[in-house]
């Protein structure tokens, strides 16, 4: 791969990497934890982190694809890349707008079972960390 598009894609996925690890499995479990923080003050803070997170993840997601494309990767770097793609889109398209249902009827008092359409967020979200860090490591192999 060229080295001037690799050096922007795998900048770009570590901070991509860097922003899912700090929100996703640090910010996300411990603001439960903090005084005073309930079920539904923790769901709207996380509603509106998380779309925040997802539309930069979108952007970064876009960057990424273009400077792979730019760069004529290697078949490693563009299955990792698709990897990550395609887990970002089940994400945003199949398992968010479930949670975001759930979110709604615990916003509005409503009974809400539990569900385990979080579980599968966050094996999705480790699986996109894993392809991330080798997709960011094998951009940087090709430098």
């Amino acid at each position: 791969m060229n080295a001037v598009p690799a050096a922007v894609a795998s900048a770009v996925v570590f901070v991509w990497l860097g922003m899912v690890l700090a929100i996703s499995f640090l910010e996300t479990p411990l603001k439960f934890r903090a005084p005073g923080v309930d079920i539904p003050l923790g769901l709207g803070i996380g509603r509106i982190v998380f779309r925040a997170l997802n539309r930069i993840e979108i952007a970064l997601a876009l960057v990424t694809l273009a400077a792979i494309v730019a760069g004529q990767p290697t078949g490693l770097a563009a299955a990792l890349a698709a990897v990550v793609l395609a887990v970002l889109a089940v994400q945003l398209i199949a398992v968010r707008p479930r949670l975001n249902r759930r979110t709604d009827r615990v916003l509005a008092g409503m009974p809400s079972p539990r569900s385990t359409t979080h579980l599968y967020y966050i094996g999705l979200e480790a699986t996109k960390v894993l392809t991330l860090a080798a997709l960011g490591i094998s951009l940087l192999v090709e430098l």
